[in-house]
């Protein structure tokens, strides 16, 4: 088991690749905290993993808040004593023109994006130092970190942030032994991408800019979340991996087979 014994703190838990990541987590022997601000759901999730033989427990916590950050981490160390490994996965995202754009939208994206992964990384990482436990934070960003989108002028902004403050962390923390990477996942099979690929015309567009001619699976994404957590990947630092199935290698959309 790659993380046995390692109390992780996983936010955006209770669906998705949040969920995926707790589920593979809890496989390598990882004590799981659920944070979402979901609590029928993120209770549900937490109770499938009990329900495995694992160990989890769910926080209600809206990242976006520093209060409620510095509660799941006072309660997680309050049950399992230290903490050390943190996924910032909890994000949202808002598509609109850009002159309709509004500050609260802004705020909105950024806040939970952005601000959360910071949040959460510096009151855990106060933890680990205290503790003296090598730590590893795994922050959720995006090929559109680098690539955009005309009507998601905030998430692309936000995620670019954090490909930045990804790095920056890094450096701040590496002398604590606490390592600091981001995944930037391409298209992935989550609730909301089902309802686009319902539109058989969207996803002939969306599968004409995959190269791997087909839509990531939660899991898939989620056994990257594992590498950085685990020691295989002790010389890493500072870096984003992007699953993207050659998204971000495409330069044109490319014919579909009939």
């Amino acid at each position: 088991m790659k993380l046995k014994g390692k109390v992780s703190i996983i936010t955006g838990a209770s669906q998705g690749i949040g969920l995926a990541c707790a589920q593979e987590f809890a496989q390598e022997g990882a004590q799981i905290v659920l944070a979402d601000i979901n609590e029928e759901l993120g209770e549900q999730a937490a109770k499938g993993i009990r329900a495995s033989g694992c160990d989890a427990l769910f926080i209600r916590c809206d990242v976006s808040k520093k209060n409620q950050v510095d509660e799941l981490t006072a309660k997680t160390v309050e049950r399992y004593g230290r903490i050390d490994v943190v996924v910032n996965n909890a994000g949202v995202n808002h598509s609109a023109n850009f002159f309709d754009i509004t500050e609260d939208d802004w705020d909105w994206v950024t806040s939970v994006d952005l601000k959360g992964a910071f949040l959460l990384t510096q009151t855990a990482a106060r933890v680990m130092v205290e503790k003296k436990t090598p730590g590893s934070i795994i922050n959720f960003s995006s090929v559109m970190a680098v690539m955009a989108l005309a009507d998601q002028v905030p998430y692309c902004a936000a995620k670019g942030g954090v490909n930045q403050l990804t790095k920056a962390m890094a450096l701040a923390l590496s002398e604590y032994g606490i390592r600091v990477n981001a995944i930037g996942p391409g298209p992935v099979m989550t609730d909301l991408m089902k309802r686009v690929v319902n539109n058989k015309e969207k996803e002939a567009e969306l599968l004409s800019r995959l190269p791997i001619g087909r839509i990531a699976e939660c899991r898939e994404i989620a056994t990257v979340a594992v590498f950085l957590a685990s020691d295989d990947a002790s010389y890493f630092t500072g870096q984003t991996l992007y699953p993207d199935g050659g998204r971000m290698i495409q330069g044109f959309s490319r014919k579909q087979e009939k």
